[in-house]
């Protein structure tokens, strides 16, 4: 039981350290619950705004995100307010920032809409846990998000600090052949005394973004999620 109470902590990276590095009862306190009518406004504004260029719909991003079990997950939806704080994850070294952004939760390009979800094993054998996030752009920027992570791999090998946070241990990894590009690396964010490995796999289907890292405080390098799950993600895109 203690080892699969790690793996949950382990997995809330990035979403759950964010919130606690730069969260407060004082930010509760002036937390104001947004409108029913503010809130539709803002989906028809997303939803102008990926017509324009040519993204998928934020309600369409939602019906293609997967949730329920699939390929030995549980994909779990997360809360906007659980992933907001991601998106101040601002790197101390501006070609790091790609990489920060990924570890929020988020791209470095704003997209017109985020849908995220935790993944936990079905089965007791798997290690294996963590998140997905899908983002939305027009196909010319999720171009450039991947070609943006690329570039922050190659010139932040040593890692960054963000929001009291310490991600190090860079190390890029064989490229799975998933979507229309993918990139795959391995970083090590520092909690404490303790260090929590963690494997991307991003990949671009036409404007989407899919982001995957898992963690497996068992055996690290087989933290990667499965290119059978990512695969299954990627099938519901189209």
């Amino acid at each position: 039981m203690r080892i699969r109470r790690a793996l949950a902590v382990a997995a809330a990276l990035p979403t759950l350290l964010v919130i606690s590095a730069c969260s407060s009862d004082t930010d509760k306190a002036d937390q104001k619950p947004s409108s029913t009518t503010s809130a539709s406004t803002g989906e028809k504004k997303k939803a102008d705004e990926a017509k324009r260029i040519g993204a998928l719909p934020p309600q369409d991003l939602k019906k293609v995100t997967l949730s329920g079990k699939s390929t030995g997950f549980e994909f779990k939806k997360v809360s906007k307010a659980d992933t907001a704080a991601g998106r101040d994850m601002k790197a101390d070294k501006v070609e790091c920032q790609p990489l920060a952004s990924l570890a929020g939760g988020y791209t470095n390009i704003e997209a017109v809409s985020v849908e995220h979800r935790s993944l936990e094993p079905s089965e007791a054998k798997n290690a294996t846990i963590g998140s997905m996030w899908l983002a939305s752009h027009s196909e010319k920027n999720a171009k450039q998000v991947m070609t943006d992570l690329r570039t922050s791999l190659k010139k932040c090998p040593k890692g960054f600090k963000t929001l009291g946070l310490t991600y190090n241990g860079v190390k890029r990894l064989k490229d799975p052949s998933l979507g229309d590009e993918a990139v795959g690396y391995r970083i090590t964010s520092v909690v404490g005394k303790q260090s929590v490995p963690m494997t991307y796999t991003v990949v671009r289907k036409d404007g989407v973004i899919a982001a995957f890292y898992g963690v497996n405080m068992l055996t690290p390098k087989k933290s990667a999620i499965p290119e059978a799950t990512i695969e299954a993600q990627l099938a519901r895109i189209g």
